[in-house]
């Protein structure tokens, strides 16, 4: 799917799954990445932003490491979101100006409660993305991301976060949750974002 169907589909339906958009020699770089033996590079993920960031393990579970652009294998996926940025910047006129992205990781038995990826007092992330880095993901592993209408009540879509799968979605419009993992699950989460209105 190119970029213009991308931002079509977008317009369309609000989200989009992509297979294997990524070259695999890419995505296999990113795998090796996104692994959690080093505890200085992941750390217990946060919610919120400045004074009110606070680490809630009961509503989300993962530990992140933030790309490192002078990381070849980070700089090539930063430079793939940066070409869709242009193009759904020239497709949607959004304004988009940044992308901000990490690793996340789900150990077994854990999970995040329905949120939504606007910061509180903010509205500046407008498209979020997740790149899905699992081998031989099995329907019993868990860890699927659900999404749901606006009003958060019914369910419009559950996604397998299978190796190579990534969804885009409008960060506003949709509350989600990542369902309790049974087996490590590996993701790049990130977002594209507007300069603060």
């Amino acid at each position: 799917m190119n970029i213009e169907e991308i931002a079509e589909h977008l317009t369309r339906v609000g989200y989009v799954v992509l297979d294997d958009p990524l070259k695999k020699a890419l995505s296999d770089l990113l795998f090796i990445r996104c692994q959690d033996d080093d505890p200085l590079r992941f750390k217990a993920a946060q919610i919120g932003r400045g004074a009110a960031n606070k680490h809630l393990s009961p509503l989300r579970g993962d530990v992140i490491s933030w790309l490192d652009d002078s990381n070849s294998t980070d700089h090539a996926y930063l430079a793939w979101m940066e070409a869709l940025r242009s193009g759904l910047n020239a497709a949607l006129f959004l304004g988009l100006f940044d992308y901000e992205c990490h690793y996340a990781i789900y150990g077994a038995g854990t999970s995040y409660a329905k949120h939504s990826d606007v910061l509180q007092g903010a509205r500046n992330r407008v498209v979020s993305t997740v790149f899905y880095l699992n081998e031989n993901w099995q329907s019993g592993d868990g860890g699927e991301l659900r999404l749901f209408e606006p009003n958060g009540e019914a369910t419009i879509a559950t996604l397998n976060p299978n190796f190579g799968t990534m969804i885009i979605f409008l960060s506003e419009s949709f509350p989600h949750e990542v369902l309790m993992a049974h087996n490590k699950r590996r993701s790049i989460t990130g977002w594209f974002r507007v300069r603060e209105r």
